[in-house]
């Protein structure tokens, strides 16, 4: 009887990372094609360029974490050399990184285009856009030089005698970590990433703010008139609170897991496979939350309709 629970629970694990990375590629995918198909050779808006490169940076996660963890759950394990393990590991840690970053640049940019309305000082949302795009491209390049620190810090690991034990991944193993590393990755990047998820907590906490202020000043103009219609700006500000919300819950539970099974010398089977699945459960349902607030659906349709048109009248 255990054995056929254990083979019942592997199945359902086997199924949920399979679900999962499909949704996953597919999802960001179609955002890929959203802002391919409706802009085309246009420059994109500040915002669309956030999701874009974030959108970039969960492909990246998903494609390192998401599929090496369903080949192995399907049974082909430690297939990858430690090289090619630490450069799987090297690329979840940018994209992992980056999308910290970018979920952050998008909240407090639009926590800035909300306030200018609210204090009247237009040129902060003009100014902040400006330096969008020099802000994504220092992410990464500041996190591609960073996490190489620590793909590269292995060959010097032979001088030192305070290295732990493998760290399993399923489909490879690595040498495990000494307190150097450790503390560094602590300081370059945990503790980076804590100051970020916080500020995207408070820039969220204020976009909340100054949308309650607005509802209360209009409410009695909406009721005068009849209307009950949101403005684009509050739509696109429930848009990305939603978003940054979503992140803000898988990350935390995401560390927190993580954390465990760091500390654990033997964490349970549940344990790993859980940590697994939550670090994988932003970027993929991350881009369907963009799909459903932004109506991508329905505007790739009608691109799709108008292209078949005129090959019809062709």
């Amino acid at each position: 009887m255990p054995n056929n629970r254990m083979y019942f629970w592997t199945l359902i694990i086997k199924i949920i990372f399979l679900s999962l990375t499909t949704i996953g590629i597919l999802g960001n995918f179609s955002v890929f094609h959203y802002y391919l198909v409706c802009y085309g050779h246009c420059k994109l808006k500040t915002v669309d360029l956030i999701h874009v490169h974030l959108m970039a940076a969960n492909t990246l996660i998903i494609l390192s974490r998401g599929v090496p963890n369903t080949m192995a759950a399907f049974g082909l394990k430690q297939f990858l050399n430690d090289i090619q393990c630490r450069l799987l590991l090297y690329i979840e840690r940018i994209g992992r990184s980056v999308s910290i970053g970018s979920t952050c640049l998008l909240s407090v940019f639009q926590a800035v285009t909300i306030s200018q309305k609210e204090y009247c000082c237009k040129d902060q949302k003009f100014k902040a856009a400006k330096y969008i795009g020099c802000s994504i491209s220092l992410l990464w390049v500041l996190y591609i030089l960073i996490h190489f620190i620590f793909f590269v810090n292995p060959l010097f690991k032979r001088y030192s005698n305070n290295v732990t034990g493998k760290q399993d991944f399923g489909h490879c193993s690595i040498a495990g970590r000494d307190g150097i590393s450790d503390s560094l990755y602590a300081a370059l990047v945990v503790c980076p990433e804590i100051c970020l998820s916080l500020l995207m907590a408070r820039s969220s906490g204020s976009m909340i703010v100054i949308l309650y202020r607005h509802k209360q000043r209009v409410q009695h103009i909406r009721s005068t008139h009849g209307s009950s219609r949101t403005s684009p700006e509050s739509k696109a500000t429930q848009n990305i609170l939603a978003l940054v919300s979503t992140f803000l819950a898988f990350y935390t539970v995401s560390t927190i897991l993580q954390g465990c099974v760091a500390l654990l010398y033997k964490p349970s089977w549940w344990l790993v496979n859980i940590n697994r699945v939550t670090s994988l459960c932003f970027p993929c349902f991350g881009p369907f939350i963009l799909i459903n607030h932004y109506s991508m659906v329905s505007r790739l349709s009608l691109v799709w309709m108008r292209n078949i048109n005129s090959l019809i009248l062709k």
